[in-house]
């Protein structure tokens, strides 16, 4: 099972979550390109980090909100979206060769990731940019998305996702951002998520039905409140049910 981050997310003073204590416990790390979150030094400082501990790095690619930090939804062109996406690959990809390492998979993040899972469009646009940048590059996204069944036809790698520290639907959907329940913050009850996600492959919904949950790679929030202790519990835990962690890419 993979184990992943967001990281890289703040920018100029601000700093949002602890990187650096995320990249000991993660075995890959979404690094915000600059759009909605991240900036140069960072992107530089994360890369760099990830490749000092074997860490995979993935482009954690956004709306352009900053100011939203990603989690306002925006009506874009095809073409502007295919190209604003490539642009942060490259971005990236820059400050990855400078620590010898390479860009191993795209994520979109936020508001950008969830029109993706049900606009053809913009999951269009998304599966447009890798196939233009690297058809070799898998996605990382929800499983049965739009943006899935898009990538597999266009022959891409899919990689699904789950969330340990977020509460589902019934239907497989995440709880809204919005809603009071959205997040999971007790690291034991995270921990425990993650294990069942590993090991039975399902998730609790909010109204105790159990739904189906087959993913390869687990994320946790750096933002979420206790971010790197549910990292931590999550990791011995999966540790000790038997489960090897390793990048997937």
């Amino acid at each position: 099972m993979d184990l992943n981050a967001d990281l890289g997310e703040g920018f100029g003073i601000w700093r949002l979550g602890d990187d650096q204590a995320l990249l000991d416990l993660v075995t890959s790390a979404n690094v915000a390109c600059g759009f909605h979150g991240g900036d140069p030094p960072t992107m530089r400082r994360v890369c760099a980090a990830a490749a000092e501990r074997g860490v995979a790095v993935g482009a954690q690619v956004g709306y352009r909100d900053l100011a939203g930090f990603g989690r306002r939804h925006i009506a874009y062109e095809f073409a502007e979206l295919r190209d604003e996406v490539t642009y942060q690959l490259g971005a990236l990809e820059a400050f990855c060769r400078l620590v010898h390492s390479r860009i191993r998979y795209l994520k979109p993040h936020g508001a950008l990731y969830h029109a993706a899972a049900c606009d053809e469009a913009q999951a269009a646009a998304l599966v447009a940019a890798v196939s233009g940048y690297d058809h070799e590059l898998p996605i990382l996204c929800a499983p049965g998305s739009v943006l899935a069944q898009l990538a597999v036809g266009a022959g891409l790698r899919v990689v699904a996702e789950g969330f340990a520290d977020r509460n589902y639907l019934p239907n497989g959907s995440l709880v809204p951002r919005t809603a009071a329940n959205a997040l999971v913050t007790d690291p034991e009850e995270v921990a425990d998520r993650a294990v069942r996600m590993a090991i039975e492959r399902t998730v609790v919904a909010i109204d105790g039905r159990v739904v189906p949950c087959h993913v390869e790679s687990i994320c946790l929030h750096g933002d979420t409140p206790g971010a790197v202790a549910s990292a931590a519990l999550v990791r011995a835990a999966l540790l000790d049910a038997g489960v090897t962690l390793s990048p997937f890419a």
